[in-house]
């Protein structure tokens, strides 16, 4: 029998995935997660533990070199950030994510955030409930350019939501002619003409060493001064300084933001009291549909990790001996 600890808030004792690891002979720990953890703790939950079905924890290379009985990690989202995947890999543990799993929530959720700033809608509703009654006008969603970085799962998913508002759509994305073929709706373009022609810019990036802070300072004053930035990818993406700094001096009209470089965000960030930036917590992947998606597929690609065969690895560790049985039903 093997030890998993679960680490993903929304999933509990005895729910359908505790019960589809526990039929399949595994001992599941639940230890959902709060708020930010030390490595202290992180080191003690994963004592002993096998696999590891994780949220957004920070596992650092000294956490894994620690962590001598882990052999799999499965990230129940799609951004593995939070993993050192090079350490892991060195140390013989495989990691997985899940691609695509909350695309279609994340793309509503970016639509929505786009509706909201480019209507005032938080700002409206707020002024109501003071006993207010604002009259700010918005602009409409039809006839404005989209510009996505990135065109990942969750991208392609807003596309046709765009299209249906009657937008138009720029994209800046490191992908083959083969995907960009498959978009003839969609024009491919450089970064910085992508930041001067778009109204709205939404970042769906991964968080590498090459896009932490890519919009930053000079990026923020190619656009336009009525455009807007959403961000429903990695707070880090995005240099905060920056934006606070661009959207208080009316550079550019607002920013919607589901992430922020620190979660929770800090009580004195930047981005607290800046009219025009609206900062939500890290709910745009987090619907019920997705929530079923991410905790069931994630405990099969879990259990099939420590069979030695992962259908979403982001690595190929060192070889290693799996303790645990092929004892998993087919994909």
């Amino acid at each position: 029998m093997s030890r998993i600890l679960i680490t993903t808030d929304y999933l509990r004792p005895g729910d359908a995935v505790d019960r589809y690891l526990r039929e399949h002979g595994h001992e599941t720990i639940h230890e959902p997660l709060r708020g930010p953890r030390d490595a202290d703790e992180l080191v003690r939950i994963l004592d002993g533990v096998d696999g590891a079905l994780v949220a957004n924890e920070r596992l650092t290379a000294d956490v894994l070199a620690s962590s001598s009985s882990l052999k799999a990690i499965v990230r129940t989202g799609v951004g593995y950030d939070s993993v050192d995947v090079e350490a892991a890999s060195a140390l013989g543990i495989l990691v997985s994510n899940l691609p695509g799993i909350n695309a279609n929530a994340v793309a509503e959720f970016t639509i929505g955030l786009m509706l909201s700033a480019s209507r005032h809608l938080t700002q409206l509703a707020a002024g109501v409930d003071r006993g207010e009654w604002p009259r700010t006008d918005g602009h409409e969603l039809r006839g404005a350019t989209l510009g996505l970085i990135g065109f990942g799962a969750a991208a392609r998913a807003v596309v046709p939501l765009a299209r249906a508002f009657g937008m138009t759509v720029v994209c800046h994305s490191g992908v083959g002619p083969q995907i960009r073929a498959e978009a003839p709706e969609v024009e491919f373009t450089d970064l910085d003409p992508l930041l001067a022609c778009a109204d709205i810019v939404s970042v769906h990036t991964a968080l590498t060493p090459a896009t932490r802070h890519l919009i930053d300072a000079r990026a923020l004053a190619l656009m336009k001064p009525t455009a807007i930035v959403v961000n429903t990818a990695r707070g880090a993406i995005i240099d905060e300084d920056a934006l606070a700094a661009a959207v208080g001096s009316g550079d550019i009209a607002g920013a919607a933001l589901d992430v922020c470089e620190i979660e929770p965000l800090p009580a004195d960030s930047v981005l607290r009291g800046i009219e025009g930036i609206t900062v939500y917590s890290h709910m745009a992947g987090q619907t019920v549909e997705a929530r079923d998606a991410a905790g069931r597929e994630g405990a099969v690609e879990l259990v099939h990790a420590l069979a030695g065969q992962p259908a979403f690895r982001v690595n190929h560790p060192t070889v290693r001996e799996f303790r645990v049985p092929l004892r998993v039903e087919t994909r």
